[in-house]
């Protein structure tokens, strides 16, 4: 026999039982399935934690007052202004690594526009902030240094705040708006940002001079800056390298002795952006894992059903080894048979794996990637599990003598 004749007699064995056949492989089918469909579920996850990360900025870290001990107690961070403006503008020209600073300071009012209103978040920065987040406009330009300077009641409002007060599709340049009664003119409107990994709308903000917020909406702190700074290292590889520089430099300037902790917290988004995407990594791969048992347990039910099947046509073996076949033939027709109902599990898994996944976005909203190379490895896993199982029943096959074969009954 040649190979196309041992491939035509597998496949012919397969189909007289369609039924088995089917059950044969019903555990590849899902094992197969579930991998797609939980790999496809993780690298949109990880997919969305990027895209957030990369929403916020690239080479970021985030400087946040606090932390200091008053009568014994330890305050958190935040609880207590310890960042000065002379220390926004140190960092900025001291440490080599550091890109761009911007300042801020945040408040939530409510903003009135004609007969509208919208209770947003507000905050004063410096037109830095915007080159810092890589944040373009759709409309406008954001205000410059001179309007910082100045003081000038001019405003950028984030997409969402424009669709609530103006309607979608508006095109509210030049518009007043009045933030704590105060009126503001909308100089530029921030192009769609989207939402953060924890859900909060990037959008829905509006954005002044920090000097004109530092006197209209929160009040003089004299060298404090009440607020936080947004730092831009020079490049990815250069972020640790800024914050180390920061904290040198902030503890020289505060004063602080080896033995006391920072009275500040540097927050770098690039460890805590791996440290989502390692997370979603690990529970992707434990997931894909328990999944991959099923293709084992779908190998184990192709063995059961294959040495079945040698017991059942021992007779046809015999015979088939009395007209001339040898035993490579037999242990090849075997292992045909597995390889192919292994495969053929593996091909359906993988259709239904992909009808899964797109049921999964669209029923929980949830973002899912189809990945060709996760497709080849399941079915050429499923395809290795099909030969591992098969070989015990193709060999037990092949060993028969033909005379007890054909005496069987």
């Amino acid at each position: 026999m040649n190979s196309w004749q041992t491939i035509l007699v597998a496949l012919r064995a397969i189909l007289s039982n369609k039924l088995r056949a089917l059950l044969t492989t019903l555990g590849i089918v899902i094992g197969v399935a579930a991998v797609v469909a939980m790999m496809a579920v993780g690298a949109g996850a990880k997919a969305q934690v990027q895209e957030a990360f990369a929403a916020m900025g690239t080479n970021i870290l985030v400087l946040l007052p606090g932390s200091v001990a008053t009568g014994g107690v330890q305050l958190g961070f935040g609880s207590k202004p310890t960042l000065t403006w002379d220390d926004l503008r140190a960092i900025g020209s001291e440490v080599d690594s550091v890109k761009a600073t911007a300042p801020m300071l945040r408040t939530t009012t409510t903003l009135v526009a004609d007969e509208q209103n919208w209770t947003t978040t507000v905050t004063g920065t410096t037109p830095d902030y915007f080159a810092i987040r890589d944040w373009p406009m759709t409309l406008g330009e954001p205000f410059t240094q001179p309007d910082v300077e100045s003081g000038a009641k001019f405003a950028v409002v984030g997409q969402t705040v424009a669709d609530r007060l103006f309607g979608a599709n508006a095109k509210p340049l030049g518009t007043a708006i009045r933030i704590r009664g105060i009126p503001f003119r909308i100089v530029g409107v921030a192009a769609k940002k989207g939402q953060s990994s924890t859900g909060q709308d990037y959008d829905d903000a509006v954005f002044i001079p920090v000097t004109t917020f530092a006197q209209k909406m929160q009040g003089g702190l004299a060298k404090f800056l009440q607020g936080t700074i947004l730092v831009q290292a020079t490049s990815t590889e250069a972020t640790s390298r800024a914050e180390s520089g920061i904290r040198a430099l902030l503890r020289d300037r505060h004063q602080l002795a080896p033995d006391r902790d920072d009275d500040f917290s540097i927050r770098n988004l690039s460890d805590i952006a791996g440290a989502q995407e390692q997370g979603t990594e690990t529970m992707t791969l434990l997931l894909a894992s328990v999944a991959a048992i099923s293709l084992i347990v779908g190998g184990i039910g192709i063995m059961n059903i294959m040495l079945v099947g040698v017991t059942e046509r021992t007779r046809e073996i015999g015979l088939r080894m009395a007209l001339g076949a040898n035993s490579g033939n037999i242990l090849a027709q075997f292992l045909v048979e597995a390889l192919s109902l292994s495969v053929a599990g593996g091909l359906i898994g993988v259709g239904a794996g992909i009808a899964v996944a797109r049921w999964i976005a669209q029923s929980f909203q949830w973002l899912t990637l189809i990945q060709p190379h996760v497709i080849g490895v399941a079915v050429g896993f499923s395809a290795a599990v099909g030969i591992v199982f098969g070989i015990y029943p193709a060999r037990k096959a092949s060993e028969l003598d033909p005379i007890e074969a054909l005496r069987f009954e």
